[in-house]
């Protein structure tokens, strides 16, 4: 399917690596000049390579936590008016919630609910003026479905989800959606816990990993991150402006519900 959206620009938030990258490679398919970001520079320059030989797009590598004000600002400079801004960033670690302090609550709050409405104020009104934008955010299926633990990023995740369920109405008029995916296991560093960056897992130690984490998923494996950036490439086309303030879960059917 074509998805009517070459030559247009996005920025997509933490993409050098996981969900991020892969739906950068998505939007790259389809033609969309890209504006990359991560943390690790020397990762994010790999990928912005990548992604230039193998679509022949064009890709801004811009470093950087995107919670800070002066990594937001060169992503808006680089790309000031964008038609497709992918929201994405790291959640707070695993850890009990007695031993959040109100430094780390703040700071898990500007990840995960300050900082995209942050770059969804500053794009909005141009993608409005325009007549064409599309936001897709990257949650958690936390936020339908709490994990202990985890409360701090279902929280801050669940409060952006609420900011923007009537932002989204404000806008649709002008072809301007905003929806958001929500990813249950998935195969990324992040179900692969801690390990030095760049080591190999053990292939047979790998299969039994997934095969263990993926045991209550009706699907009976772990999403892909090429699938899920095909997913989100779908909300950024042309045919998905009928479509807006939605949550879909992206987890093989892990979520139950009839509605």
């Amino acid at each position: 399917m074509d998805l009517g959206i070459r030559g247009k620009k996005a920025i997509v938030c933490a993409s050098s690596k996981g969900l991020g990258r892969g739906c950068a490679i998505a939007l790259a398919e389809a033609g969309v000049d890209l504006v990359v970001n991560g943390r690790n520079a020397e990762l994010l320059a790999k990928t912005a390579q990548e992604i230039r030989e193998k679509f022949g797009v064009e890709v801004i590598e811009i470093a950087g936590d995107v919670s800070k004000p002066e990594v937001q600002k060169a992503l808006l400079a680089a790309c000031p008016n964008p038609d497709i801004l992918v929201n994405n960033n790291g959640g707070p670690p695993l850890r009990d919630f007695r031993e959040l302090d109100r430094a780390k609550i703040l700071e898990g709050v500007t990840q995960n609910m300050v900082t995209p409405i942050e770059l969804i104020q500053a794009v909005i009104d141009g993608m409005a003026k325009r007549g064409f934008g599309r936001i897709v955010n990257i949650t958690s299926l936390s936020v339908y479905v709490p994990i202990p633990g985890l409360d701090l990023s279902s929280g801050a995740r669940a409060g952006l989800t609420s900011f923007l369920a009537g932002v989204a109405r404000t806008v649709i008029d002008r072809n301007v959606t905003i929806n958001s995916l929500l990813p249950g296991k998935l195969d990324t560093d992040r179900l692969r816990g801690p390990h030095e960056a760049g080591t190999q897992e053990d292939p047979a130690a790998a299969a039994a990993r997934k095969a263990r984490i993926s045991a209550d998923v009706p699907a009976k494996r772990l999403g892909t991150p090429e699938e899920f950036g095909q997913i989100c490439a779908f909300l950024c086309s042309i045919h998905a402006g009928y479509l807006t303030g939605q949550n879909i879960p992206v987890d093989g059917g892990l979520y139950v519900s009839a509605f």
